[in-house]
């Protein structure tokens, strides 16, 4: 009985206990082994969430990997696009070059050769040469009908752009078109440029295809805007370069001032420099003349190559008119692009060994006289083109035959002692 009212008892005040706590149910005691089916049930919701959690790390991953690659995409479009815009403006800018140096060029006189009638002979390698006459043009006249005052040839070596320059000269006895035997110079008189390198090729086994012509007028005016050129003068060439520059004003309509007739080093201007180019009765006649010709084109070209943009535009507005040339304007511009490397290394007068003996037959007076006309185009190609093993053609063997036969002069003959030594550089 005792016991049975303790028991009694004790549900009495877990009952009170019960109602202090507000009523809430004691909890149960759980059942053996469901703490640990909960505790698989939690591992399973970890589980769960730790795959979102890295899927979701996964994808937040993707997504920092795509906008990367997107920026990347961005930046290499951009850079693109300064590319882009910097070759356009590059483009551009070698337009407006092209077009103005065509616009300048178009001021040229070019005049289109028949190849089929310049009588290339042999072909010189890795050489391109180019016929420069010098005219005696009192009206302008660039195309015939006028005499070649001077005749060079420009062989421009296109591996190293070393430029050497053989003055050919003016009264030396060579085959015409037409078979006859005359002055250099009668080619250009009577067939223009197309004559003129037909004779150059034909009696010296070349393959000039190309001319410059120009009048003594251009050249002064060349000079006059480089503000002229510094030359060492005798007393003898002062003097005589007074009278010819007195000559050469008048044409071209410009003032002489006399310059002092003393041997020195003297600053000449246009008309002086090109008066001097002329004189010819001096020591060394025609052939002094030819160095001397050498001479100022060499210091004009030298020259020319440290002018500034205004004063080449100035040569270029006053000048081009007055120049005659078969280039085209491709091959101009070519030259152009190039003209700072290019180096006059070499100049020397052509023929080597000749004689103007009054005696010499049929031909009395003031000829140039190959002395061994094999010889002499034997040795232009050795110094020239360095062809150790050059063979003369059939055509240059009969020419040395025929000058032979009308002159008498042969290999053996003696040069003439006017014939100064130097000429050449």
């Amino acid at each position: 009985m005792r016991t049975s009212r303790m028991s009694n008892d004790s549900r009495q005040i877990t009952e009170r206990e019960r109602q202090r706590r507000g009523g809430r149910p004691e909890p149960e005691r759980r059942r053996k082994g469901e703490g640990r089916r909960t505790s698989e049930k939690e591992r399973q919701g970890n589980s769960g969430r730790n795959v979102k959690a890295k899927e979701h790390q996964k994808r937040e991953g993707d997504r920092k990997a795509a906008s990367k690659d997107r920026q990347k995409l961005k930046r290499k479009k951009r850079r693109r696009r300064t590319l882009l815009l910097v070759f356009e403006l590059l483009i551009l800018s070698v337009l407006c070059v092209a077009g103005y140096a065509m616009l300048k060029l178009g001021k040229l006189d070019i005049n289109i050769l028949n190849p089929n009638k310049l009588e290339v002979y042999k072909d010189t390698g890795p050489y391109t040469n180019i016929a420069l006459f010098g005219l005696d043009s009192r009206n302008g006249e660039l195309e015939g009908g006028v005499q070649s005052d001077c005749i060079m040839i420009a062989s421009i070596n296109n591996e190293t752009s070393d430029v050497k320059l053989i003055s050919v000269y003016r009264d030396t006895l060579l085959m015409q078109e037409d078979g006859s035997y005359e002055k250099a110079n009668a080619a250009y008189n009577r067939g223009g440029p197309e004559a003129a390198i037909s004779l150059l090729n034909r009696n010296f086994d070349l393959d000039i295809r190309n001319y410059v012509s120009v009048n003594f007028s251009a050249l002064v005016d060349v000079i006059d805007a480089l503000g002229g050129l510094e030359v060492d003068m005798t007393q003898e060439e002062a003097f005589y370069s007074n009278g010819y520059a007195f000559e050469t004003a008048q044409v071209v309509g410009k003032e002489m001032i006399k310059i002092d007739e003393v041997a020195g080093t003297q600053l000449l201007d246009g008309v002086h420099a090109v008066g001097y180019a002329r004189i010819r009765y001096t020591t060394g006649n025609d052939f002094k003349r030819t160095e001397r010709q050498r001479e100022i084109l060499k210091k004009t070209a030298e020259k020319a190559k440290q002018a500034d943009l205004f004063t080449l535009n100035k040569i270029v507005n006053e000048v081009f008119p007055q120049i005659s040339t078969s280039l085209s304007i491709t091959d101009m511009l070519g030259f152009a692009a190039n003209i700072m490397n290019y180096d006059i290394v070499e100049t020397t007068g052509f023929p080597y060994a000749v004689t103007t003996d009054d005696s010499v037959r049929n031909h009395e007076g003031s000829y140039v006289v190959p002395i061994g006309f094999i010889n002499n185009v034997t040795q232009l190609h050795q110094e020239i083109f360095g062809e150790n093993d050059y063979m003369p053609s059939e055509k240059v063997k009969q020419i040395d035959q025929d000058i032979v036969w009308l002159t008498g002069v042969t290999e053996d003959t003696t040069a003439m002692k006017t014939t100064f030594e130097g000429d050449g550089e």
